[in-house]
């Protein structure tokens, strides 16, 4: 005899979290399935370390698990788990790294292209960028944040994070420009 959550798989997702919201464990667990790759793959832009991003990911379902009763409508569960992730991964950073607002200091322009091959992959490029920068740019260009919703995420200010996005940008740019040069 099957049971409801033997369902859960084929239910719209809005269902799944009102029943998670409830306290059900099975639906908690369905979200779970259903998400985890893509926030590991964003804890995986962010930090460039697999388990790092594993660990971070728990961390972020963790949260979640504890405060998703606090989420008002179910249809916004995917923008309150991405909002959620960036802040434990902001989270990390600062308890992780004392110079974390250093990266402001650093000159994007006086960065060697060390080895055009590995940059052509785009995490690496992406590694080669400070945190903040990377940061701005996966949530814009990977996760569909507007500029504003970046900055409210992020606490960081707005005109930071469209100077971020921009240089970021073209220094992304920059390094895969490079490889494809290098490599016709």
């Amino acid at each position: 005899m099957q049971q409801a959550r033997d369902y859960y798989p084929e239910c719209p997702e809005a269902l799944i979290v009102n029943l998670a919201r409830n306290g059900d464990r099975a639906a908690f667990e369905e979200l779970v399935n259903r998400r985890q790759s893509a926030v590991r793959n964003l804890m995986r832009r962010f930090c460039n370390d697999g388990a790092l991003a594993d660990d971070l990911a728990q961390q972020v379902f963790l949260k979640v698990w504890m405060s998703i009763r606090t989420l008002r409508q179910a249809g916004a569960f995917g923008g309150w788990l991405k909002k959620i992730a960036v802040s434990i991964w902001l989270q990390h950073l600062r308890k992780n790294d004392a110079l974390h607002n250093a990266d402001e200091l650093i000159d994007l322009e006086e960065e060697k292209q060390e080895n055009v091959a590995l940059k052509s992959d785009l995490d690496s490029a992406l590694a080669a960028l400070p945190e903040q920068v990377r940061l701005c740019i996966v949530l814009s260009y990977q996760e569909g944040f507007t500029n504003q919703e970046i900055a409210e995420s992020t606490e960081i200010p707005l005109g930071t994070v469209k100077s971020h996005i921009r240089r970021g940008s073209e220094k992304l740019k920059q390094m895969l420009d490079a490889y494809t040069e290098n490599s016709t």
